[in-house]
């Protein structure tokens, strides 16, 4: 078999790769393997108010 549209082959196996990685790569980042969940931050707040005026 003749290699007569070799340009036209390889531009077509180029895209396909493209779509591949690009697949793979979507599933990969909303599957969240590259997410980092969020660190939990501890804030320990104390407020005190005035007495309430004797009436």
């Amino acid at each position: 078999m003749a290699e007569e549209n070799g340009t036209g082959s390889n531009a077509v196996w180029a895209i396909a790769l493209i779509v591949v990685v690009a697949i793979i790569g979507a599933v990969i980042y909303y599957s969240g393997i590259l997410k980092t969940s969020p660190k939990k931050t501890d804030v320990d707040i104390n407020i005190s108010a005035p007495a309430a005026p004797a009436r």
